[in-house]
């Protein structure tokens, strides 16, 4: 095969652009080339992950579907009682207080008097027996109470309690009533019932417990006098 001579090579080479004195000429073709694969190897990962994903997410909602379905079941066939709000408790009533509590002195016991009846003069006569008795009387008035043919309602709160028994054991057949007041007074509020203290020998100085009334009430509640 015959050479070329330097001239026609030199010729050559200026028809070939991509070629320039024997070397060859990176050309934006070969770029794209060489670019383009590198970007596809860089996308395929995503690319795969996509059917991953969207199967997860399909598992998890036939999941969620299958449990909803579960717990309805449950909760149907009595399984499962995710139970009821409890009601709010109102106000309890005052307990009776248990005892056993000493005698006091009367001396040291404020006694208010009132008279839920209508026999007039009724709570002056008991007041002055109880201060006979050396009880302090303070108050003297009139209190509706909605027991009918009681003896006498005696009422304090539990600071009170030992004091009240003192005054119940001297107003036999009474029954006491705790309104939660927090001095040590006493109450007494007088029925039909009421005929008078007991003599001072008659009186039982053992200590005991409170005779209360068999439920917790206001009816011994102050109203005008």
């Amino acid at each position: 095969m015959p050479e070329l001579s330097p001239r026609s090579e030199r010729a050559k080479a200026k028809k070939d652009p991509t070629e320039w004195h024997g070397h060859r000429i990176v050309t934006e073709a070969d770029l794209g080339a060489v670019f383009t694969d590198e970007v596809e190897s860089t996308r395929r990962p995503h690319s795969n992950l996509k059917p991953i994903l969207h199967g997860l997410v399909l598992v998890t909602l036939i999941g969620l579907l299958i449990a909803a379905v579960l717990v309805a079941l449950a909760i149907q066939r009595g399984e499962v009682d995710f139970g009821a709000a409890e009601p709010t408790s109102g106000p309890t009533a005052p307990s009776c207080p248990s005892g056993p509590f000493d005698y006091q002195d009367p001396s040291a016991i404020t006694v208010n008097v009132y008279n839920s009846t209508t026999i007039n003069g009724l709570a002056d006569t008991a007041a002055a027996q109880l201060r006979e008795r050396a009880f302090v009387v303070v108050d003297i008035g009139n209190r509706d109470v909605s027991r009918t043919g009681m003896t006498a309602l005696i009422v304090s709160g539990p600071d009170g309690a030992a004091n009240a028994f003192t005054v119940q054991r001297t107003i036999p057949g009474s029954l006491y009533l705790n309104d939660n007041r927090e001095d040590r007074t006493v109450d007494v509020v007088l029925g039909s019932g009421y005929s008078g203290i007991v003599p001072p020998e008659a009186v039982d100085i053992t200590p005991a417990g409170l005779t209360c009334l068999p439920e917790a009430t206001d009816e011994a509640a102050p109203a005008g006098s």
